[in-house]
């Protein structure tokens, strides 16, 4: 749908630039030839195509090609602007020749660029290649996106020079170490994807300083350090926020969590957390998928009969042997958790194995939402993906 709306905004500026050359006498506005030259440049690097430039002379207006979108110049109706260049199974198989490399000074010739995404450009068999500095010089983007390459190294400090950068997608690589705390100095972020990298602990306190940021993806990446209540609790727009697998130790701080009302997913799964669930989770008006499982929390799960059948399968605690379920769960809702009575292991029954294989059948065998899939707000990302490709 997006590649379809992408196409049809290139068609409608064609016609609109032819419509405005026939009433004129002036010819249809067109790129600059620097512009240009970088674009060919470009395209030499990653697509390594030598009839390219024959068969796209005007890859803006005539013969179009469709990982680039041009606008209008707000300066001067007679000039267009490259604004969007986006690489991707979608546009070409493979998205880049193998072996690709791409220059920055190529990048520096195209200054009015609002969205880079190259998706799968550097993958396995093109050899490593990292984020360079120069990227800080392009300063309108608020899109880029460099998921799913083979990207190692740092983030470099120069990303935190893109002040109007509104979605930073750099999961699925090989990038590690300690994030910059620079990236705190990106006030219009609303989505930063981080997740499937090898970076570690602790978070920058900077990025509490992200007062838009909506979506905070940080899954699979070795922080090795407790819960970041200090820098997550401060991001009071957060709607999806996952942690899973990061190597987290200790407690669930009781109000980690309090002042994100709009948190609709949390994702704390296959960490070391251990003690209580806090029943304060039950308290944020939105939440309405919580991962729980695999950890070694511990007691009695203190979350309210209501909440707990509002999420239903959404709610995962499983893999915590020492949890257990009190009166006021007992039922379908506490059958659904997984975990046996609190009675019965005071006592030393044996309820706990029947519990969990009922638990198990009622769940058909297959896993629920957040053991499955690993990862919150599936959906949600997949949304906000789309929204911004558009």
């Amino acid at each position: 749908m997006a590649s379809c709306r992408r196409l049809s905004f290139s068609l409608s500026l064609v016609l609109l630039l032819h419509l405005r050359a026939a009433a004129g006498d002036s010819p249809a506005p067109d790129l600059p030839r620097s512009e240009l030259a970088a674009i060919f440049r470009v395209m030499a690097d990653l697509l390594g195509d030598p009839s390219w430039p024959q068969l796209h002379p005007r890859p803006c207006t005539d013969t179009p090609w469709p990982g680039l979108q041009c606008e209008l110049s707000p300066d001067d109706a007679r000039v267009l602007r490259a604004t969007r260049l986006h690489f991707g199974p979608d546009v070409s198989t493979p998205p880049c020749k193998p072996g690709a490399r791409l220059d920055t000074d190529a990048l520096r010739g195209l200054p009015h660029l609002k969205t880079l995404s190259l998706f799968a450009c550097f993958a396995t068999g093109n050899g490593h290649t990292d984020i360079h500095e120069e990227i800080g010089g392009m300063a309108s983007l608020t899109i880029l996106d460099l998921s799913w390459n083979n990207l190692d190294g740092g983030v470099p400090a120069a990303v935190g020079k893109l002040r109007r950068l509104q979605k930073l997608d750099l999961s699925y690589n090989h990038l590690a170490g300690v994030l910059p705390p620079e990236l705190g100095s990106l006030q219009d972020l609303v989505f930063l994807d981080l997740s499937h990298n090898r970076f570690t602990g602790p978070l920058p306190g900077s990025l509490s300083c992200l007062s838009k940021l909506q979506y905070l993806l940080l899954q699979d990446n070795p922080l090795g350090t407790a819960v970041p209540a200090a820098v997550v609790g401060a991001l009071r727009r957060l709607q999806v926020l996952g942690l899973s697998g990061c190597g987290l130790t200790g407690p669930i701080p009781r109000g980690a969590f309090a002042a994100l009302a709009s948190l609709t997913a949390l994702s704390l799964d296959r960490n070391r957390l251990d003690g209580p669930i806090p029943a304060t989770l039950a308290a944020l008006p939105h939440l309405g998928q919580l991962n729980l499982s695999q950890n070694r929390l511990a007691g009695e799960i203190a979350l309210p009969g209501e909440f707990v059948a509002r999420l239903g399968r959404r709610l995962d605690v499983r893999g915590n042997d020492e949890l257990c379920v009190g009166r006021g769960l007992q039922g379908r809702s506490g059958y659904l958790l997984g975990a046996p009575p609190c009675a019965d292991r005071r006592s030393g029954g044996d309820g706990s194995p029947a519990e969990r294989s009922g638990a198990a059948a009622v769940d058909g065998g297959g896993g629920r939402w957040g053991y499955r899939y690993g990862s919150v707000g599936v959906w949600h990302v997949f949304v906000l993906s789309l929204v911004f490709q558009l």
